[in-house]
């Protein structure tokens, strides 16, 4: 069985951060491990409180994985200090680690900025030139590239700038009221291929970015190229928004366990 390593801030809910990423990864059929960044007290209506992980600690973390079961791949979190930040890249160059995914969290959903700005500097300096591809968002892609996004024109320039700049694919997810859920791959190599979308209306969409980015990382890690990892990816979280799971009193989670056996579910549901 191919492996996946998650290194992310855990979300109480279970909805994103290493619940959703473990998820994602099980039901795309590698083995899931984590380093975890970060506790957080959070639901479908907010985070309350978050406890993040101390440099050491986090270190002993990656270590263990490590140095037992090597992970064909790694997708990369919610890190919200230099410092962490600072300790992943170190581990990651030591061991040699591959299939690096990095989903840059930096924009909360309410627009409200979690990175502090040495973690930005230290994030651009340290750790995206050791991706493979980052999945950014828009309000995301537009701290990187340091100018506003408001067509799918600007969406390939931004992108363009962002690989240029940091030496990695970028995968520039659409959303957020421009280009529906066309997502926009530009690779090193110059080329550019837009993944067409169809746009679900569920308005439970909590660990989206979460889900993808462990999506693409788990197809990385089973030997498929990096353009049908990312197809492969939106294709499980269409399915998971399509079935309209409902659940808490904001913006809950996706079901990934959508593709369980059907008679299975429904005998859970009746227990």
């Amino acid at each position: 069985m191919r492996t996946a390593l998650t290194i992310a801030g855990s979300d109480s809910s279970g909805g994103a951060g290493i619940q959703a990423d473990i998820k994602t990864m099980t039901m795309n059929g590698v083995f899931a491990m984590s380093a975890i960044t970060a506790l957080t007290a959070q639901n479908t209506t907010g985070v309350t409180g978050i406890l993040n992980a101390t440099p050491e600690f986090l270190a002993k973390e990656l270590d263990a994985v490590f140095t037992d079961i090597f992970p064909d791949a790694v997708k990369i979190g919610m890190v919200s200090s230099r410092e962490l930040i600072h300790v992943i890249a170190g581990k990651l160059r030591e061991y040699g680690a591959r299939h690096i995914v990095v989903d840059p969290v930096m924009v909360a959903t309410s627009g409200a900025a979690l990175l502090e700005p040495d973690a930005v500097t230290a994030l651009e300096t340290e750790l995206l030139p050791l991706a493979e591809v980052i999945t950014p968002n828009i309000p995301e892609a537009e701290i990187l590239c340091g100018h506003a996004i408001t067509s799918p024109q600007e969406m390939e320039e931004a992108a363009r700038q962002i690989s240029e700049n940091f030496g990695c694919n970028v995968l520039c997810k659409g959303g957020h009221n421009l280009n529906d859920a066309n997502d926009l791959l530009y690779k090193t190599d110059g080329t550019a291929l837009w993944f067409k979308g169809r746009r679900i209306h569920n308005p439970n969409t909590h660990g989206t970015g979460c889900t993808l980015s462990s999506a693409i990382a788990s197809n990385l890690a089973k030997g498929y190229p990096l353009e049908e990892s990312v197809r492969r990816a939106k294709e499980y979280i269409s399915g998971a928004l399509a079935a309209m799971l409902d659940l808490g009193h904001g913006s809950g989670p996706m079901d990934h366990a959508y593709a369980l056996d059907p008679v299975w579910r429904e005998e859970a549901a009746h227990d």
